[in-house]
């Protein structure tokens, strides 16, 4: 007979929690929302979330977004499967001033213009006068003068920016493009291929 000591101390047993693994606490800190909105493709249910931490003047991000996102985007986040989420991670202070301009530009314009900077990339990250040609590429997408300037005046975007990097820093992101596919850390551009094979098994 379980006699009312044993009962009590089986209910107290009961209320600790499991402890958290050092993966599970890490997976829960990447996926803890940051200081800016998230920007993010796919279904927020999806079994699989990929996150990505990349510098606009990053040319390896560049090729990744110009020729390996539209082919993964079309067959994962298009279809449902994967949830992409886009966090800022730059390089440079031209990086920075890029990923503030395109955040400027608004939600409905954001991804349009982050691509218009990736692919003038060599235009204006390499120009002699960078700011110059970073004005005239960004008037390409409707912005004026006194709109960038008045962008990379934000000191609260910019300090969302600078917290977004320290925290990918903090997860352990030391170069770009580095990806989170359900937590799991994969350095560099990887391609499709790359992409199947990692993604595959866990759409099981």
């Amino acid at each position: 007979m379980i006699n009312r000591r044993i009962a009590l101390a089986t209910v107290a047993s009961l209320a600790v929690p499991l402890p958290v693994s050092a993966q599970q606490a890490s997976v829960m800190k990447l996926m803890e929302p940051g200081p800016l909105p998230e920007k993010s493709f796919g279904p927020a249910d999806a079994k699989v979330t990929v996150i990505e931490y990349a510098s606009v003047t990053c040319h390896h991000c560049m090729n990744f977004h110009t020729e390996t996102w539209p082919k993964l985007k079309e067959k994962y986040v298009d279809t449902g499967k994967i949830r992409f989420i886009m966090r800022e991670f730059p390089l440079d202070t031209l990086a920075t001033a890029g990923f503030m301009l395109a955040r400027c530009a608004g939600d409905d314009r954001w991804y349009p213009m982050l691509d218009l900077l990736y692919r003038s990339q060599e235009a204006w990250a390499h120009a002699k006068n960078p700011a110059d040609e970073l004005v005239n590429v960004v008037k390409q997408a409707g912005m004026t003068k006194d709109g960038f300037e008045a962008c990379l005046s934000d000191q609260k975007l910019l300090d969302g920016i600078n917290k977004t990097r320290t925290r990918g820093s903090e997860l352990g992101v030391n170069s770009t493009p580095t990806f989170f596919i359900n937590g799991q850390k994969h350095a560099g551009a990887l391609t499709v291929e790359q992409f199947d094979k990692i993604l595959e098994p866990l759409l099981k």
